[in-house]
């Protein structure tokens, strides 16, 4: 199936699409990160036997699929005939499976993979209603509509009812105000600068202002409702304006500030609940400090889009806290447009890969700009950058062309001495060759037949001289995170755990 089949929902101003084509094209969409997961994971490889490829499952079932970069269409060997299996009946095949595999059960990760599936499906019903953002930018952050490629359940979003958090999904062109919110000076914990907090409303004598995000302000509602009862919150109203959720879901930009806010959020949403935890917070400084001299060492246009600063509540520290991120001012080259790399892959009205374009000459700029600072910061100053789709930004100039690469996210930031050199250096591999640049190299292929996109990126990895660069070129594996055991077991979303993939980069 390929991406044109999978993924646009009917244009803004269309009719809403019929029920049935949006369930068929939820499962499709559902299905086909669930399947990678499987697949990748879990699943043995049989000889190629034509168009669809067939896998050995754990328990000895034999499963095909059509298509490799979205698969599509399962269907299990019964009885000596295929039988097509459902999105709801895949579920239940992958729960088996995975008990077999491991010898665990898990009863809450099948309902959040059916919670994803009916979160497309809303979100498919409203972007039929909805209208896309004039700035490319802001499409590109709201593109993602099916999510991280690999993680059985991308678009979970806690469980809770749809009208709960539909007014705030990226994925269906959401805008709306920040809730204002007065905080006793006596209980403000900050760090940094967070001056820019002070612009977007007024607080009376002895409150300082706070904005929360509406949809977190109601999930906390009844731990906070004691502090509305004593004074020590109180409510100022909304923003006179409205902001743009981006991919992250809870990190929203304003455009006419330039300014980025990231709220906790206490939903989980791929492997973790996405609170702004205590302890990120108070490593903030120092990641942040440590990604910005980076890049600001390096001798080219590369930027990080700064986490200034974060201010809170003491009684209720990660569910209020709030923190600033740098805009684009004083970063981005003067005429280029950002754009999330994550919506690339995924496709957006006016991405540039989808033109009439040279992929050989976009790509080489694409890889030009973005790998060179990310190895930099780890080879000359110990580094991490957390450098997958979601938090690679790409600016191009008015032809298209990758003119710069932005980075962000301290919380994701590494550093060496906290984790040992090879960990960071298989961390640094998954986020920016797997996840980054293997995602974008398929879309690549997949959207201009012939053109063969790994022979660039070895050029531009050994331009690198590296050790780590030397060795991977030379690996016959790279690290494939695996994101449906790391759920099914209940890992910690934070501790990765890697199995090999054949590497494209090997030399024949």
């Amino acid at each position: 199936m390929d991406r044109v089949d999978l993924i646009p929902p009917p244009a803004a101003g269309d009719a809403a699409a019929p029920h049935d084509d949006v369930a068929a094209r939820a499962d499709a969409c559902a299905t086909a990160p669930l399947l990678n997961c499987l697949l990748r994971e879990v699943a043995e490889p049989l000889p190629d036997a034509g168009e669809r490829r067939v896998y050995r499952l754990p328990g000895g079932r034999l499963l095909r699929v059509r298509g490799e970069r979205r698969p599509g269409e399962p269907e299990v060997l019964a009885d000596g005939r295929w039988r097509r299996v459902g999105h709801t009946e895949l579920v239940k095949l992958v729960a088996e499976e995975l008990r077999r595999h491991t010898g665990l059960s898990n009863h809450e990760l099948p309902t959040e993979m059916i919670d994803s599936r009916d979160a497309v499906a809303a979100l498919l019903a409203a972007r039929a209603r909805a209208t896309p953002p004039d700035d490319p930018y802001l499409r590109s952050e709201q593109s993602l509509l099916t999510g991280h490629p690999h993680h059985p359940a991308p678009k979970a979003r806690g469980g809770g009812p749809v009208a709960g958090w539909l007014p705030y999904a990226p994925e269906a062109h959401a805008r709306f105000p920040l809730v204002l919110l007065g905080v006793r000076e006596d209980t403000v914990v900050e760090e940094g600068d967070t001056c820019a907090l002070d612009t977007l409303g007024e607080a009376p004598p002895g409150y300082r202002l706070l904005p929360a995000h509406p949809w977190q302000l109601d999930l906390a509602g009844r731990d906070l409702a004691p502090a509305f009862a004593d004074g020590r919150l109180i409510r100022l109203g909304t923003t006179p304006f409205p902001l743009w959720p981006t991919a992250a879901i809870r990190t929203l930009y304003e455009p006419g500030r330039d300014l980025f806010l990231k709220f906790s959020l206490d939903v989980r949403i791929t492997n973790d609940i996405r609170r702004l935890w205590r302890h990120d917070l108070q490593r903030l400084r120092r990641t942040d400090a440590a990604a910005a001299s980076a890049l600001a060492a390096f001798p080219g246009p590369a930027a990080w889009l700064g986490d200034r600063g974060y201010r809170t509540a003491g009684f209720a520290f990660e569910e209020l806290a709030v923190l600033v991120r740098d805009g684009f001012r004083g970063h981005l080259l003067p005429g280029a447009t950002p754009l999330l790399a994550a919506g690339l892959v995924e496709g957006f009205e006016g991405s540039p890969p989808d033109r009439s374009i040279d992929p050989a000459a976009w790509w080489e700029a694409y890889l030009a700009q973005v790998v060179p600072p990310a190895l930099a910061a780890f080879a000359g100053h110990g580094v991490v950058l957390e450098a997958h789709l979601q938090n690679t930004l790409v600016a191009v100039d008015a032809d298209g062309l990758p003119v710069q690469a932005l980075f962000r996210d301290a919380e994701g930031v590494k550093l060496l001495g906290e984790v040992e050199r090879a960990a960071g250096w298989e961390r640094l591999v998954y986020c920016l060759v797997v996840n980054h640049l293997g995602e974008l190299a398929a879309a690549l292929a997949e959207r201009h037949p012939g053109f063969a996109p790994w022979p660039a990126v070895r050029r531009e990895l050994a331009r690198r001289d590296l050790p780590e660069t030397a060795a991977l070129l030379a690996s016959p594996t790279l690290p494939g995170k695996t994101n449906l055991l790391l759920r099914w077991t209940g890992a910690d979303g934070a501790a990765a755990r890697y199995l090999p993939l054949p590497n494209p980069l090997a030399a024949p």
